[in-house]
């Protein structure tokens, strides 16, 4: 096993998490977030495209403690909704592979939930252009990067349910 990637190293220069791997010290759901901080993640960085003032570290512990079970696993989504109703009550949810599609390439700003590979994962984004789309923590070697919503669909989202939260 390497070295531990520093917190720092975790966020963009505009102050977007990237990586969830760097929080590693830190614990979500009673584990290190660097194993299934997605979902907080994602959710800071809609806030901080939308400029909310909130700390990174606020949203975890409050994501956290809005889960009914302190045991391991991922952020659910009755806690995203919940958490996103109270901070982001304009988003809107599209459920199913093609109405997630229409409403992320529509949007100006939201969540993906999908399947990375195996891992049910959350990833946020934002547009960067017309048909340009910057998402966050989306996987290894795509901490940080720009494509089309057509090839993240393709190309990221394994089969199953997809859900779109945008803005």
């Amino acid at each position: 096993m390497g070295a531990q990637k520093p917190l720092e190293s975790g966020f963009s220069a505009e102050g977007f998490i990237i990586d969830q791997d760097c929080f590693h010290a830190c614990t979500y759901r009673t584990i290190p977030a660097s194993l299934n901080g997605c979902g907080w993640i994602a959710a800071y960085n809609l806030r901080l495209f939308l400029g909310h003032e909130a700390a990174w570290d606020q949203v975890r512990r409050e994501m956290d403690e809005m889960h009914f079970l302190r045991m391991p696993g991922p952020t659910l989504m009755c806690v995203m909704r919940k958490y996103l109703s109270k901070y982001v009550p304009e988003h809107r949810e599209s459920v199913g592979r093609e109405n997630a599609f229409s409403a992320a390439k529509a949007s100006r700003a939201g969540i993906i939930r999908y399947r990375e590979g195996m891992e049910p994962h959350f990833v946020s984004y934002i547009r960067v252009g017309e048909d340009a789309f910057r998402f966050f923590n989306m996987a290894d070697d795509f901490e940080d990067c720009v494509m089309p919503m057509a090839q993240f669909f393709a190309g990221h989202c394994a089969p199953g349910t997809v859900i779109a939260l945008t803005v």
